[in-house]
């Protein structure tokens, strides 16, 4: 089906007409938000997916728009993990959904260009619009940039949906290449460069630096003229970040999520490496002016700290050891141990109770002894699949524990404790 598309402030730029998905025309339509809405609502009263489309068929709903409705609505329950309730005004595409930056991630890329003065900031690849609202959200106009059509069109109507609950003006999203967009006025960039190859579901990562879109080579040279943010991902290849750029680690809940890089007036002075751990109850980061040596290698303390994976990533273990008076519990091995005990939102803490045998019959033993039914299993330096062996160890028992397998000062080690 051809359809020219229209957002709530008109038509976008770029291309006039592009082919939607079947069904995906109704979520557009002036009774849209309605439908979505109610097909929502019956599903949180206890309806199946099922039961409700056969119930929208039976009422002259076409089969591929129940599908898209009912599709819209699964993807709106996912959101509300990265976008709270925000998440009920907007529309999602499968892969735009994985991509979207979490929205307490992207309230922090914000406060950066707010905080910069950055009056405009042009949002290259904005996707769905996360950064994009975000930035709206925090006082700063955008410039939104997606060179997929669908992509652009969900973008504008999130857009809209969130100018109208934050009382502002609200940006067309220009469909174009960002390498080849002419941008007036823009004080800032933020570029989050495709990762994947092209599609809205069932998409893969690439491998390549060379592969992203845009590319790093233009993200790059953006940054050597204003102040640009990138986001990247997590595991992308340090070698790769430029010697001026701030490089900043994130987690959420423990996952780590992104690494951005920060140039010019969004990068702080003096700062090239940072973590930022972020909880539903708070944020905390840690940072230095470089990467940090690791401690020392120590005996097994009273306690072991794991820390959290942006830290690692950022390589602040030596500086988290020193706020911690820790050690490290073995050379190359992400854990550290300290006989104090620390509060601290960079690790997860354990008291270790005791050592156990290494070797699986008599470690199996030794936590029938101890009546441990329940077993959390960590492993750093070993070679072991945890789910394997929980099976193998046949546990039974009222209790509850934690075995970390690893190495301490070299040797193998299988360290039982609970967490602090």
């Amino acid at each position: 089906m051809g359809f020219t598309p229209h957002g709530p402030r008109g038509s976008s730029s770029g291309p006039s007409s592009f082919t939607l998905p079947p069904g995906w025309a109704a979520l557009f339509s002036p009774d849209g938000v309605d439908r979505l809405a109610a097909v929502e609502e019956q599903l949180a009263a206890g309806a199946s997916a099922f039961e409700l489309g056969a119930r929208l068929r039976a009422r002259g709903t076409a089969p591929d728009e129940a599908a898209a409705l009912l599709g819209q609505a699964e993807l709106r329950r996912k959101a509300r993990l990265k976008f709270g309730e925000l998440a009920q005004h907007l529309l999602f595409t499968p892969a735009g959904l994985e991509q979207a930056t979490r929205a307490p991630v992207a309230h922090s890329h914000a406060q950066r260009f707010a905080a910069a003065g950055c009056r405009t900031v042009a949002d290259l690849g904005c996707g769905i619009g996360a950064e994009s609202i975000a930035l709206l959200a925090a006082g700063v106009s955008v410039q939104p940039v997606e060179i997929d059509p669908l992509t652009a069109l969900v973008a504008e109507h999130n857009l809209a949906a969130a100018g109208t609950l934050l009382g502002v003006s609200v940006p067309s999203v220009t469909r174009a290449d960002a390498q080849e967009v002419a941008l007036e006025g823009a004080e800032g960039m933020f570029l989050d460069p495709a990762r994947r190859t092209a599609g809205h579901r069932d998409t893969r990562r690439l491998t390549s630096p060379d592969d992203y879109s845009p590319s790093l080579r233009f993200a790059f040279g953006l940054a050597e003229r204003l102040p640009t943010g990138i986001k990247l991902g997590p595991g992308f290849d340090r070698t790769l970040i430029p010697e001026h750029a701030e490089a900043q680690w994130v987690s959420v809940d423990g996952q780590v999520v992104e690494t951005g890089l920060w140039f010019g007036a969004v990068a702080r002075p003096a700062l090239r490496r940072s973590a930022l751990v972020i909880s539903a109850e708070s944020s905390a980061e840690l940072s230095a002016e470089a990467d940090t040596p690791d401690a020392e290698v120590r005996p097994i303390g009273s306690y072991l700290y794991e820390p959290d994976g942006a830290v690692i990533r950022a390589r602040l273990i030596g500086k988290l050891a020193a706020q911690l008076s820790a050690g490290m519990l073995s050379e190359n091995i992400a854990y550290l141990t300290s006989d104090t005990l620390t509060a601290t939102p960079f690790a997860s803490a354990f008291r270790v109770l005791e050592e156990l045998p290494v070797h699986e019959k008599q470690l199996r033993r030794a936590l029938a002894e101890r009546q441990i039914g329940t077993l959390e299993i960590k492993k750093r330096g070993a070679d072991v699949d945890p789910a394997a062996l929980r099976t193998r160890l046949k546990l039974r028992g009222p209790r509850r524990a934690t075995l970390i397998l690893t190495r301490a000062q070299g040797r193998h080690v299988a360290l039982l404790a609970e967490r602090c």
